[in-house]
C-alpha cells in the first residue's frame, strides 16, 4: 500500500488521514505529544466560538447538548474519531526532519522520527503531510524578565491564582476567558492592552459580562498601554493618555499571564525545501491542493497561515486533507493513463 505520512495528530491532520483513507491509503500519523494536544492546552474550562457542527471531521458526526461546545467534549469526540477510524498514530514521536530523496517509485521522503526514549526512526513514504499547529511558540514580548517562574504565555485554571495580583497581557478572547475565570477565586486582576478598546472578536455570550465587571471594579482594564518589563513582584508598564503623554508606573503584582497569542514553527518545512513567502511569511502552497514547492510535500491546518495565525482554524482547516486528498487521486488517474 502507497505509504503517507501526516505529522500531527490535531484535528486537520486527523482530518486528512480520514480523507485519505477514502482513497486508499492508511497514513502513518506521528505527534510529538498526545492526541489534539492543542485543545488539550486550552484552559480546561474553554468553550470554543465554533459551533459543534462547525468541528465535526470525517463526516461523522460531534455531538453536543450546547450550541458552542467545550474542550473536554471535543477532546473526547476527536479520541472517539481516532478509535472508531482505527487511525494509525504513534503519539511521543516527533518528527525532526522531512528529507525528500531522488525517487521514481513509491517513497519520496525519508521521515526522521524520535520517541520519548530516544530511539530514531526512519520512515519511507511516497507523500507527507504537515499539519502542525502553533501552541508550542507563543509569541514573546522580548522584554525584561519575560523569562521569571512568575511569568506564563498559557492559562489553564484559575484554582493556582487564588487571592493573588494577576496581570493578563493582551486583549483577545483568551485574555477575556482567564480575566473572567480568575475573579471566580478571589484573584485581583488587571488587563494590559495596547489597543483602545477590548478585541471585537470576543465571544458574543461573554463580552456583556466581561463588560459588567470591567464596570463595577472587578477587572481593571488599562487601555493604550503595555507591560514594559516584569520584576518577580511587580510590573512596569507604560501607558499613553489621549493627548498622547506617556506615563510610566510599576506596580506590585505576583503573575503574569501573557496571552499574546502563537505562531506556527516553519523551521521543518524549510529545511525540507519549502519556500516561505517573505511578505506573508507564508509557506508556498497551491491553495487548490495543499501541496508546497516541494512535490508530495502538503500541508494542512494552521500551518498554512501567514504571521497571523487566526487566518485558519479548525472549521476551515478540516477541509485541507479533502483537497489533499483530491489532488492525489488526479495524480494517481492520470499515471495509470500513462500506463
Amino acid at each position: 500500500m502507497e505509504q503517507a505520512v501526516i505529522v500531527g495528530a490535531g484535528p486537520c491532520g486527523l482530518a486528512a488521514a480520514l480523507e485519505l483513507r477514502k482513497i486508499g491509503i492508511d497514513a502513518l500519523i506521528l505527534e510529538k505529544h498526545c492526541l489534539a494536544h492543542s485543545i488539550y492546552l486550552y484552559p480546561v474550562r474553554m468553550q470554543f466560538f465554533s459551533t459543534a457542527d462547525r468541528l465535526g471531521i470525517g463526516d461523522i458526526p460531534f455531538s453536543s447538548p450546547h450550541t458552542n461546545p467545550y474542550r473536554d467534549e471535543a477532546l473526547s469526540y476527536y479520541r472517539s474519531v481516532a478509535a472508531h477510524a482505527g487511525l494509525r498514530i504513534r503519539s511521543y514521536e516527533e518528527v525532526t526532519a522531512i528529507r525528500p530523496i531522488p525517487s521514481d517509485g513509491d517513497a519520496a521522503f525519508e521521515v526522521v522520527s524520535k520517541d520519548r526514549a530516544g530511539t530514531v526512526r526512519i520512515t519511507s513514504a511516497r507523500r507527507v503531510i504537515v499539519a502542525t499547529g502553533y501552541f508550542d511558540h507563543p509569541n514573546l514580548l522580548g522584554i525584561p524578565g519575560e523569562e521569571l517562574p512568575n511569568v506564563t504565555h498559557y492559562y489553564r485554571e484559575a484554582h493556582p491564582y487564588t487571592g493573588t495580583k494577576v496581570a493578563i497581557i493582551g486583549g483577545n478572547n483568551s485574555a477575556v476567558d482567564a480575566a473572567m475565570d480568575l475573579i471566580k477565586v478571589g484573584a485581583s486582576v488587571t488587563i494590559v492592552y495596547r489597543g483602545d478598546e477590548a478585541s471585537q472578536s470576543v465571544k458574543p455570550w461573554v463580552k456583556p459580562l466581561f463588560q459588567a465587571a470591567v464596570a463595577n471594579g472587578r477587572i481593571a482594564m488599562r487601555y493604550r498601554s503595555r507591560v514594559i518589563a516584569i520584576q518577580p513582584r511587580s510590573i512596569t508598564v507604560e501607558s499613553a493618555a489621549e493627548d498622547g503623554a506617556v506615563r510610566r508606573e510599576e506596580w506590585d503584582n505576583d503573575f503574569v499571564l501573557a496571552l499574546t497569542g502563537y505562531r506556527p514553527n516553519r523551521k521543518l518545512l524549510e529545511d525540507a525545501g519549502v519556500q516561505v513567502e517573505e511578505l506573508t511569511d507564508k509557506p508556498l502552497i497551491n491553495p487548490d491542493t495543499m501541496e508546497t514547492n516541494v512535490p508530495g510535500l502538503y500541508v494542512a491546518g494552521v500551518i498554512a497561515s501567514g504571521r497571523n495565525a487566526n487566518e485558519i482554524f479548525i472549521e476551515s482547516g478540516r477541509f485541507h486533507g479533502v483537497h489533499i486528498a483530491k489532488h492525489i487521486a488526479a495524480q494517481r488517474a492520470v499515471a495509470a493513463s500513462r500506463s
